[in-house]
């Protein structure tokens, strides 16, 4: 498999609402293989398909301890139906926000409709760090990072931060 790039704050792309799947194919499956390798390389334990610059509504995710057997998982078209009122903080970072890391409060508990990468729809409620992940990621299919989830003025610091990386790196700024 191959390990791509990752798309960086502040890049706009990582604001693209990404399209649905309409097969999942070869070409699919070879994506999902392809992410899950570039996310264990970071290393990270999520990874939205358009955090390597594909617009589709796919993310794989891998919440297994350190020392367990790797657990990869891989949501096509994932939708949430239910959200609990009962609320969780997790300090989060993200792969297209390097080194930056801040407490984000969610749902606890999420049930969520998916298609896996054999194409067959599936149904799962997540609790504790996979329901954290899963909402984490959906938002990238959405454009929206988890510095949305913190306050103004700690997003803005964040971006000035990132836009202020990427100029010196000539990257493109949202």
């Amino acid at each position: 498999m191959t390990i791509k790039p990752l798309i960086i704050l502040p890049d706009p792309v990582l604001r693209q609402l990404s399209k649905p799947v309409e097969t999942v194919d070869a070409d699919i499956r070879r994506l999902a293989d392809d992410m899950l390798d570039t996310m264990y390389d970071a290393p990270g334990i999520g990874l939205a398909a358009i955090q390597i610059g594909v617009p589709r509504q796919m993310l794989v995710i891998d919440v297994s301890k350190e020392g367990e057997d790797k657990q990869p998982q891989v949501f096509i078209n994932p939708q949430i139906l239910r959200s609990s009122d009962e609320r969780s903080v997790y300090e989060e970072g993200c792969l297209s926000i390097p080194d930056y890391y801040a407490e984000v409060e969610r749902p606890a508990t999420i049930t969520i409709q998916y298609v896996d990468r054999d194409g067959k729809q599936q149904t799962v409620e997540a609790d504790g760090l996979l329901a954290t992940c899963l909402q984490h990621e959906i938002d990238h299919l959405n454009g929206v990072l988890f510095i949305d989830h913190i306050s103004k003025l700690k997003r803005e610091m964040v971006i000035r931060k990132f836009t202020k990386a990427a100029k010196t790196r000539g990257a493109k700024a949202i």
